[in-house]
């Protein structure tokens, strides 16, 4: 009597994981994964923002400097960077597989927090990229 409930127990499992699989296979243009059915030409790798310097809410001093990488990004000239609205000029060093980029923090910003804000805009919007990190600017 508990074999039938137990096989019918294992079909349904079966049948749930079969369909989450088929989902993610073939909705990649949803978010779901990079690998699958959409693709083309109209696909992307949305860009990949990390190694924040300084850390997160670190307490640093106006104008100090500030780095981060930057991969899936086809150009520099993609990324533009503001701090508390103002805009940042920014270096790049283009290291193949991702890019190093530095600035300063605006020398004017004294005794605040501010976001350091990353966008990345591409050719296609829905591969644009956004993220950054506070810091405390003190004297």
């Amino acid at each position: 009597m508990k074999a039938p409930r137990l096989l019918a127990l294992f079909f349904i499992v079966s049948c749930f994981s079969v369909s989450a699989s088929h989902a993610a296979e073939h909705h990649s243009g949803h978010g779901a994964s990079n690998s699958g059915g959409g693709g083309g030409e109209n696909a992307c790798s949305k860009p990949q923002l990390t190694k924040f310097l300084p850390a997160n809410l670190a307490t640093v001093a106006p104008g100090s400097a500030f780095s981060f990488y930057a991969f899936n990004v086809e150009k520099p000239e993609q990324i533009k960077v503001t701090v508390k609205t103002i805009p940042v000029e920014v270096t790049t060093e283009d290291k193949e597989s991702f890019i190093v980029v530095k600035g300063h923090l605006p020398a004017e910003l004294v005794n605040t927090t501010a976001r350091i804000n990353i966008k990345v805009n591409a050719k296609v919007s829905r591969c644009n990229g956004e993220d950054g990190w506070l810091v405390k600017i003190a004297e």
